[in-house]
Order: C-alpha cells, then sequence, then structure tokens
C-alpha cells in the first residue's frame, strides 16, 4: 500500500507541474521550469555525501577505528544485498542516524556519538537497517525527483506571476496570479512532505525485514525522540529530514500541523513496527 500511495502523490505532483506550466508558454514554460530544477538538485544529488557530512561534522571511520559498528553494518548489509556503505561518526550528543549517497555503490551510513551510548545492540541494529532499508529504497533518488518537480512548480509560478504568464491572455487575473504565487508551491511542499513522510513508514518496514527485530527498532525509535527533546543538536534544516528522527525535534509537528512534518509522528512508526512484529503489518 505504501508504494501506491507514494505513486499518487507523485501523480499529483506531476498534474501540478503540468496543469501550472500551461500558465507560462505551455508545455514550454514547464519544461524550462524543471530543467532549470533538475540542474539545481542534480548538484546537490551527485554531491550530497560530502555536504551531507560537512553539515553534521561527521568524520569517515574504518573497521580498525570502529571495530564494532563496522562490523555491525557489514553484517547487516550483507543480509539486505547491498555493497559495503562508507561508515561515519557525528560528534553530537544526541542520538541519531541517517543514510545518505546517490547511490547503493556511493551511500554513507552515519551514526551520532549520542546513539551508540544510549541503544542496545539490538536497538542500535534496527536503527542500521532502516537506514540502510532508505538505500535499498533508493531513497535518495527518489527525494531528488521530487524536489526537482516541487522546485520547478515554484519556478513555474514565480515566472508566471511576473512575467504575466501568457503574453496574448489579456484578461488574466492579478489575483488569480498571486494566489497560484504562493498556494502552487505551497501544494508541492505537501506532497514533497507526504511523500518523504511515507518513505520514512517504508524504511521502517524494510528495516524490520533486514534486522528481524521490528520492537528493537520501535523501542530505538521511542528512545531516539525522547534523546531529541532533551538534547539539541545543531544542524542545518536542510539536512534534518535525512535523520531517523528529526534532530531539530522542538520543530516537531502534531495533529494538522504534521502535514508540514517531513518525519512521522513517532507514536505512528511505533505502532506500526507493532503490527509487524505480530504478523499484522
Amino acid at each position: 500500500m505504501n508504494n501506491v500511495e507514494v505513486f499518487v502523490l507523485m501523480a499529483g505532483l506531476t498534474g501540478l507541474v503540468v496543469a501550472i506550466g500551461g500558465s507560462l508558454g505551455g508545455v514550454q514554460g514547464a519544461v524550462l521550469a524543471l530543467v532549470l530544477s533538475a540542474g539545481m538538485n542534480l548538484f546537490m544529488y551527485w554531491g550530497s555525501s560530502k555536504m551531507v557530512l560537512r553539515s553534521y561534522k561527521a568524520q569517515v571511520v574504518t573497521a580498525a577505528e570502529a571495530p564494532d559498528l563496522y562490523a555491525m553494518v557489514d553484517r547487516l548489509r550483507q543480509r539486505a544485498g547491498l555493497p559495503m556503505p562508507t561508515v561515519a561518526i557525528a560528534p553530537h550528543d544526541q542520538p541519531n542516524a541517517f543514510a545518505t549517497g546517490r547511490n547503493p555503490e556511493n551511500a554513507v551510513v552515519c551514526v551520532t556519538q549520542g546513539i551508540m551510548r544510549m541503544l542496545s545492540k539490538e536497538e542500535l541494529e534496527g536503527v542500521i537497517a532502516h537506514e540502510l532499508a532508505h538505500i535499498k529504497n533508493r531513497d535518495m533518488l527518489l527525494q531528488t525527483v521530487v524536489a526537482t518537480m516541487a522546485g520547478a512548480i515554484s519556478n513555474i509560478a514565480q515566472f508566471a506571476f511576473f512575467f504575466g504568464g501568457r503574453g496574448d491572455d489579456e484578461d488574466s487575473n492579478p489575483i488569480a496570479g498571486l494566489l497560484m504565487l504562493f498556494l502552487a508551491p505551497v501544494a508541492a511542499m505537501l506532497i514533497q512532505f507526504a511523500i518523504s513522510r511515507q518513505r520514512e513508514f517504508k524504511a521502517d518496514a524494510v528495516g524490520a525485514e533486514i534486522s528481524g527485530q521490528p520492537l528493537s527498532l520501535a523501542g530505538a525509535l521511542t528512545k531516539l525522540e525522547m534523546g531529541a527533546r532533551r538534547i539539541p543538536m545543531h544542524v542545518s534544516p536542510s539536512a534534518a529530514p535525512l535523520a531517523i528522527v528529526n534532530p531539530l525535534a522542538a520543530f516537531s509537528m502534531r495533529g494538522a500541523a504534521k502535514l508540514f512534518s517531513t518525519h512521522p509522528p513517532t507514536e505512528e512508526r511505533v505502532a506500526a513496527l507493532q503490527r509487524i512484529a505480530t504478523g499484522r503489518g
């Protein structure tokens, strides 16, 4: 069901690109905006791992420097059928972890010093498996495509508003143009965040399959959110969505406001993992 929901959201994003593209030279306007957005996002895609590691102040470690962690990642990546990723440690007390990289052959799994102190071996395995699931699911590529389309929608809306859309439309409504300028990017952002939340649910499910311990991952998520609320982490907001729980927990959202969050509420993730553990997931 998760993949179907993502497909529907992607279809909605594509529909927005096509519909809004009609206000600026039709197909040509949409293509131009897509090309501009793709150029920016491809740059981020190819250099993502270095930039993200720099944002978290993380350092790559070898098997000799972190033998237990390295062996755990190696063992789990073999279960997942993945090549060995680069392993890194970020010098933060907040317990957290993330994966990045443009493909499985150039992937990085990073954990903070705090997570290695807080979690049990089984819980840390659940977290590592979750991050390997992101790599296995090629979520970095998907998020790049989504970001490109969302960026294109914002560009189209801005071009259409500031340059008047189709030049031959004398009856264009400035109020409608102003609404499009603000509402279209918000709609695209909501879809982008919804896809991000679905990918977190998917990574939890696949991670539970890789580790074979869904309840260990559930326990880890609970501890990580509590830790993120108690221990601040100074990291760029642009890199925060990559983490397994929101490292900027003070800004996490509930209720209707969760529509603007890149992560699902932890209690929903834990409930989904409990259903998997009992065979109801």
